[in-house]
């Protein structure tokens, strides 16, 4: 990929598990984890080709209205993927960011997040952002508020303040959406960030991405022209 321009910055909604799941007749969780299982392929395979940031929609503020079976199971997923799967990331130079806010979320699962925070916060070889309790349209109101409660005036504030009040304010703006299981929309992932990006969608299930789809997916952002409003 060398001679072709890499996006500095993928974001992965990753839909379809439950209706993975159901498709090979399989509980719920299942899919999530084959869902799990595949990211950890998609996201070294992003980091191998290039791309300095990934981000993917893990769980949003509105998957609270799942079953509380469903909830917990995902839950203790996360807690795992912190926990008994750091070791991945880091031997991988990975660095990890989670965002998205932890009201309702359990105290050992906060910590656990933090502590894979800082174990990887010294990575080169790529970021990895999980958005976990994440809704875009919140983040954009809890920066508003933030920049209220520092008493800045209505006419002082720009995008560029808004943008320094962000979740992982570092994070750039996202250059391509990927979305699977063949629902085209947004919801609610990243809406700063991706207000000028190129947005792809497959039909396949997460649970079904490999490596071989992310090559096939830095071909067709290289075929796209990025207009940015021009």
């Amino acid at each position: 990929m060398s001679d072709k321009v890499i996006p500095r910055h993928i974001g992965y909604i990753l839909d379809g598990n439950r209706r993975w799941a159901k498709k090979h007749g399989l509980p719920t969780y299942e899919g999530h984890l084959a869902g799990y299982n595949a990211l950890k392929e998609v996201a070294i395979a992003t980091r191998d080709a290039g791309v300095e940031y990934m981000t993917v929609y893990a769980f949003s503020t509105e998957n609270w209205s799942r079953s509380a079976e469903e909830i917990n199971k995902l839950m203790g997923l996360m807690f795992r993927a912190m926990k008994a799967d750091l070791n991945l990331f880091i031997e991988n130079n990975i660095r990890l960011r989670i965002i998205g806010s932890a009201e309702g979320l359990d105290k050992k699962l906060i910590e656990a997040m933090k502590d894979a925070e800082d174990k990887t916060s010294h990575m080169t070889g790529g970021t990895l952002a999980v958005c976990f309790n994440y809704g875009g349209q919140a983040e954009i109101v809890n920066a508003t508020r933030a920049l209220i409660q520092e008493g800045v005036k209505a006419e002082d504030v720009t995008e560029e303040s808004i943008e320094q009040h962000l979740y992982a304010a570092d994070l750039p703006p996202i250059d391509l959406v990927v979305r699977t299981s063949g629902e085209h929309r947004l919801s609610n992932f990243m809406t700063w960030r991706t207000a000028y990006s190129e947005l792809l969608f497959l039909d396949k299930f997460w649970p079904e991405m490999t490596k071989i789809d992310v090559k096939d997916i830095l071909e067709e952002y290289n075929k796209r022209h990025r207009r940015f409003g021009g």
